[in-house]
């Protein structure tokens, strides 16, 4: 695999290396709090993963914001107006401010027959829905937050999400771990505890931003100083709509998969928690080295350089490539030592090593998908991944997830092998959008 010349990439890591190590921040903080709340055993394990994932389901439109701010702040960084920088990060401010409560109610109203559908008993039920409660008290922060990255992070400087989300997420610890075990004078709520201490943590985060970005240059950048126009509420609408849609039913097809497994055993549905929250731990860097690739087509968009978008996708795309090889091999040697950090039931154990190790040779397909897809949501073509990523997710891999599984009897690991078909006919199609580059005629 060739890498990109010695000056792009330096690019391309000067941009991505804060992004990944914030997000690396933001996956440890949620090993640890599998960590601690498998102390509290598998049942607590499956309840707040199955809740969790309700909960991306509720926060997945909002989080769409991002995507738009970004790519708009991208192209106006490209077209050199400083004066507008800001415009859309005060558009997704009031976007998210309008979506965050109706969002909040809905998904309030249905937490306890919606966990008791989906989870395999009545006392994981339990523990899922006072875990997504808890969860939904931050809709309203996360809009913030992403609405403040999609800013830093388009006009190239994403040291600050770097900054405020590590700091953020050692604050999560803190608060997650007293109010899971009662510790530092708070009460003692078991798994909703750790909901809790998150929602509080990203309150904490949008105060954070929002101070440094009063003091760090946004008022001359437009900075709650100009409404937007019409036309900027619109663009942002072009892109995170579409983005919010495919967040949705992504975290809406991870619960039904859950629903899935929890019809082969409570044990399988607390080993795919940790399974997936180690997927989504490595492929970090790659989500970082997107959002980097979104910057850089958006600004080279901005600029008029078709050709220079067009390259910095597939130079992103090899880095990340290469990146999520050298992090995988752990699935592949050790298997066994890395699920025992959160497993201690040697069966649990037993039950997740050949999936884990499926999971490193998917791994790195899974780094074409997401710097793509981060590509062309920064050249605006949102629509086109949406249809691509649910098309596959919902008339492919699920309907045989449950055929392979339940049905057919094969278990975990059928379901974790249609998962990485899943990845390859996923990471095809992306490619041959970008190669046609209809997306380069769209404007922001």
């Amino acid at each position: 695999m060739t890498l990109p010349d010695l000056s792009r990439s330096r690019r391309i890591l000067a941009l991505a290396l804060p992004i990944m190590a914030a997000m690396a921040s933001q996956s440890l903080m949620n090993l640890v709090d599998a960590a601690m709340v498998g102390s509290l055993g598998g049942q607590a394990l499956a309840g707040v993963g199955l809740g969790g994932y309700a909960a991306f389901m509720s926060i997945s439109v909002v989080i769409g914001l991002g995507a738009g701010v970004q790519a708009m702040v991208a192209r106006r960084k490209g077209e050199g107006d400083a004066s507008q920088y800001a415009v859309p990060l005060n558009a997704g401010l009031v976007l998210g401010f309008a979506l965050a409560l109706p969002i909040s109610l809905l998904f309030l109203a249905v937490s306890d027959p919606g966990m008791a559908l989906l989870a395999p008993d009545a006392g994981t039920a339990r523990v899922a829905a006072d875990y997504l409660d808890m969860r939904l008290l931050s809709v309203w922060a996360v809009a913030m937050n992403f609405g403040y990255r999609g800013y830093w992070n388009g006009i190239n400087r994403p040291g600050v999400y770097m900054r405020t989300l590590v700091m953020t997420h050692v604050a999560n610890v803190a608060l997650s771990y007293g109010l899971i075990f009662g510790h530092f004078g708070l009460p003692e709520l078991g798994a909703a505890g750790a909901g809790l201490g998150t929602s509080l943590a990203l309150y904490l985060g949008s105060l954070m931003y929002l101070l440094q970005t009063w003091a760090g240059g946004g008022r001359a950048h437009g900075f709650l100083r100009e409404w937007p126009a019409a036309a900027t509420f619109r663009h942002i609408l072009r892109v995170s709509v579409p983005n919010g849609v495919q967040q949705f039913f992504f975290a809406a097809g991870l619960t039904l998969l859950f629903w899935v497994i929890g019809r082969v055993g409570t044990q399988e549905v607390a080993v795919a928690h940790i399974l997936i929250t180690l997927v989504l731990f490595l492929i970090l860097p790659a989500i970082g080295l997107g959002l980097a690739a979104a910057s850089l087509v958006g600004q080279a968009l901005g600029r008029g350089d078709t050709d220079d978008a067009y390259r910095w996708g597939w130079d992103v795309t090899r880095v990340a490539m290469a990146l999520l090889f050298v992090l995988a091999l752990p699935m592949w040697l050790v298997p066994d030592l890395i699920l025992g950090l959160f497993l201690k039931q040697p069966e649990l154990v037993e039950l997740g090593r050949v999936p884990l190790m499926i999971t490193g040779l998917a791994i790195c397909l899974d780094g074409v998908a997401i710097v793509l897809t981060q590509a062309l949501l920064g050249a605006g073509a949102a629509r086109s991944v949406m249809i691509v990523t649910l098309a596959v997710q919902w008339f492919f891999f699920l309907p045989l997830a449950y055929i392979i599984g339940p049905v057919l009897g094969y278990g975990l690991l059928g379901i974790w092998l249609a998962q990485a078909v899943q990845r390859l006919i996923t990471s095809v199609l992306l490619c041959g959008l970008w190669t046609r580059r209809g997306w380069t005629a769209i404007e922001l």
